[in-house]
Formats: structure tokens, C-alpha cells, sequence
């Protein structure tokens, strides 16, 4: 019994890419969204729970595309009497930073034109340097995206990265009911 609640524990510390971020004040975040809105993370935020994902290069970021349809379709998406039950704040940030630079502008432009105009706003680009990011939100692994539950201060209050999956989606949700 023992070793499986300290199995447990261990999964649990390994899938929020670290214990320490939790409880830290998420650092400011300017960004852009598709549809030209300015948002400041956490301050334009505070009062509400904020879901971030965020990714710092192309292989990261293609598997934050696995985020953005199940995370969508949970925490967005009318669908009447089934709408989602929880108020949350929503964000993609793909981050441009170093030589990525010069393609912010170009990679927005495309964007723009494609069919999922519905992400539109939870699609928040980010240019500038990779810190604090890196340090103070444990974002080491450069090819992994990283997910963090902002509570209404804007502190962190639950972090995962990687690929999605069920039981990630079932731990944020489980962190949510708790807020509730």
C-alpha cells in the first residue's frame, strides 16, 4: 500500500514537470492574439482561472496542436444545455523568441487566412526573450509543451507538459472541480 501511494506521488510530480513552479506568480506575458488583441498574463486575467500552453520551438509546438481541439471542445465550446461548465480563460502561446523572431509576422499572417478561425482568441503569440519563462516556469525540455493552471491571482496552481492525454485532461479538470 505504501509503494503504491508513493508511486503515486511520483507520477504525479513527474507529470507537473516539477512541484516548484506550483504556488509561483506566473511572470508577465505580453502577447498578440490572431484576431490583433493585446492580453498581459496574469494581469489582464486576474479575477478569473487561466489555462496556458505555451511552446518555444516548431516541435513543441506541433505538439501543442494535440491541446487545442479536446481543450476547445472542453472549456469553449457551446453546445446548449452541454455547454462547458467551467469559466476559464483559454491560451495557445507560441513563443518567438531569438532567430524565431523574424518569422512572427509572416507565421501570423498565414494564420489568419486559415479555416480554424474559431481559435482565433485563444491563440496568443509571444515575441521577445525565452526568460524568465525558462527558469521561473521550469520549461527546460525546449521540444515539450508546457500547460499551467493560473488561479485568479494569477499564481500557478497545477503544471503538466508534453503530449495531450485523457488522464492530463482529467488532472486539470480534477485541479478545476477543486476551485469550484
Amino acid at each position: 500500500m505504501m509503494k503504491a501511494a508513493l508511486l503515486g506521488l511520483m507520477v504525479c510530480f513527474v507529470t507537473a514537470g516539477g512541484t516548484k513552479v506550483v504556488g509561483k506568480q506566473f511572470p508577465t506575458l505580453d502577447g498578440e492574439t490572431l484576431e490583433s488583441k493585446e492580453i498581459q498574463i496574469p494581469a489582464d486575467t486576474k479575477g478569473k482561472l487561466t489555462l496556458v500552453g505555451m511552446a518555444y520551438s516548431k516541435k513543441a509546438e506541433a505538439t501543442l496542436n494535440t491541446w487545442y481541439t479536446p481543450m476547445y471542445d472542453k472549456f469553449v465550446l457551446k453546445r446548449g444545455i452541454f455547454d462547458s461548465q467551467y469559466d476559464v480563460n483559454l491560451y495557445f502561446v507560441p513563443m518567438y523568441t531569438g532567430v524565431k523572431k523574424v518569422a512572427y509576422e509572416s507565421t501570423m499572417k498565414d494564420l489568419r487566412e486559415s479555416n480554424r478561425k474559431d481559435l482565433f482568441p485563444y491563440i496568443l503569440f509571444y515575441k521577445g526573450e525565452l526568460e524568465p519563462y525558462v527558469s521561473e516556469l521550469e520549461m527546460e525540455e525546449k521540444n515539450l509543451p508546457y500547460f499551467f493552471l493560473l488561479d485568479e491571482e494569477g499564481n500557478v496552481v497545477y503544471a503538466t507538459q508534453g503530449l495531450y492525454n485523457e488522464s492530463k485532461m482529467a488532472k486539470i479538470e480534477e485541479v478545476l472541480d477543486s476551485r469550484l
